[in-house]
């Protein structure tokens, strides 16, 4: 059975159609699949972008506490220094006030 001329034209265009409509499907889905990877590595750095942030946080956290803990020991250290010294100042001047004290006391005058 022989296609008329017209008829020819129309299954090629058809033929055309169906191999475009496959391409795009085809482009579709490799673009689909780069989006997923892409997507993927994304996560991937997020992932290492934060735990290299977490770890660097705990390591400040660790080296703070232990600023914290070295300070509070060097201002108690210092202030049991400053404690002595008001102590020791008391007692190398206590007789001295206690003898004006009773200098002016007895003085009549």
């Amino acid at each position: 059975m022989e296609v008329p001329a017209g008829q020819d034209g129309i299954q090629r265009l058809l033929a055309a159609e169906k191999e475009a409509q496959a391409i795009v499907a085809k482009a579709r889905q490799a673009r689909t699949e780069r989006l997923k990877q892409a997507k993927d590595e994304a996560d991937r750095e997020v992932q290492a972008y934060k735990a290299q942030r977490e770890s660097e946080f705990k390591r400040l956290q660790t080296d703070d506490t232990t600023s914290s803990e070295e300070l509070a020991k060097k201002m108690a250290d210092e202030a049991d220094a400053s404690v002595k010294s008001v102590q020791k100042a008391i007692s190398e001047k206590k007789s001295a006030v206690l003898d004006l004290l009773l200098k002016h006391v007895t003085t009549v005058g």
